[in-house]
């Protein structure tokens, strides 16, 4: 990753309210044509962070640099960033043509050319033709890639984020994912993106940075965060896991990472079948151990075989001890 050149750098940034909360000495790199995704429990700081780049929240201390350009005296229409929110923010007496045109219209740019780019931005995010309909007359997954659309227009240099889909619903979600990850790969764009939603940060980000009151707890691939946890925190946020306690130590494993044999004696837990639950081509045990209800997945063959009830033992595979 050194020779990719640095987009964004946070450098020992604080920001304060007046109540004490915030966040302090945060400090990140962020690389060129990236998707970079803040991850935590609403509360954390996320959004707090997000609009200091923005530029809708001044810094306490600290710098942030776009291009190795300071950025923290500008003011939001002043910097080289754009910004979407949860919210859309389209104005709803103009058609959809007038609010992509707005910020170029202001920045004087020529008919022609405002023309041209509302064709190819529509097309861009799936949308062509819809230039005369007014907000109103879209749906909320609409609405959104019109907002993306406009922000995309402007040329920024960081796409900004702020949770965009947590209004949708599961499938557009999902759409929205996938056409957002296109979108950035076809303008090699560096994205900034802000959710409290681990699979929406798994499936879109080359990195994640996960936080927790105010504090990165741990920056690294969806892999990287996924496989070897830094901190209980992160271990219980990102995907499932299961906590068990051994000689005064817990163990942190993933469904996935426990082999289920039937019987006892075969594993280092042994435990009793609780629930079987068929989701499609894989199946969800869970077995008490003790006070533990430990989650696995198991296949369809063996779930046939187990019934609630049944002794089984667990082997344990890929873990973190913590």
């Amino acid at each position: 990753m050194s020779e990719r050149k640095i987009k964004l750098q946070i450098k020992d940034m604080t920001k304060k309210y007046d109540n004490g909360d915030g966040v302090e000495h945060i400090n990140l790199d962020i690389y060129e044509g990236e998707i970079v995704t803040f991850l935590g429990p609403s509360g954390c700081g996320k959004t707090t962070i997000l609009r200091t780049i923005g530029g809708f929240l001044d810094v306490t201390s600290g710098d942030i640099t776009v291009d190795g350009q300071s950025i923290i005296s500008l003011p939001p229409e002043k910097r080289p960033t754009a910004m979407v929110f949860q919210s859309y923010n389209l104005w709803p007496h103009m058609t959809i043509y007038e609010n992509l045109a707005f910020g170029l219209k202001l920045r004087k740019v020529p008919k022609a050319e405002i023309d041209a780019d509302v064709k190819k931005y529509l097309q861009l995010v799936s949308m062509p033709g819809c230039e005369k309909k007014y907000p109103g007359q879209l749906s909320g997954g609409q609405q959104q890639r019109i907002a993306i659309a406009r922000s995309l227009m402007l040329k920024p240099s960081l796409l900004l984020l702020d949770e965009p889909f947590s209004a949708l619903d599961a499938k557009i979600r999902q759409q929205m994912r996938e056409e957002l990850k296109k979108i950035q790969q076809d303008l090699g764009i560096t994205v900034i993106f802000v959710t409290h939603d681990q699979e929406e940060a798994m499936s879109l980000s080359h990195r994640i940075v996960v936080m927790n009151k105010g504090k990165f707890e741990q920056t690294g691939t969806p892999a990287e965060i996924y496989d070897q946890p830094a901190t209980l925190h992160v271990a219980s946020f990102i995907g499932e896991m299961n906590f068990l306690k051994k000689d005064g130590k817990t163990i942190a494993v993933r469904p996935e990472d426990l082999t289920v044999s039937q019987g006892h004696g075969g594993g280092q837990f042994d435990a009793t079948v609780r629930t079987i639950m068929l989701l499609g081509h894989y199946v969800v045990m869970t077995a008490q151990h003790g006070e533990d209800v430990i989650k696995c997945y198991i296949n369809r063959d063996l779930s046939e075989r187990l019934k609630e009830g049944d002794p089984v033992s667990l082997a344990v595979g890929k873990h973190t001890v913590f």
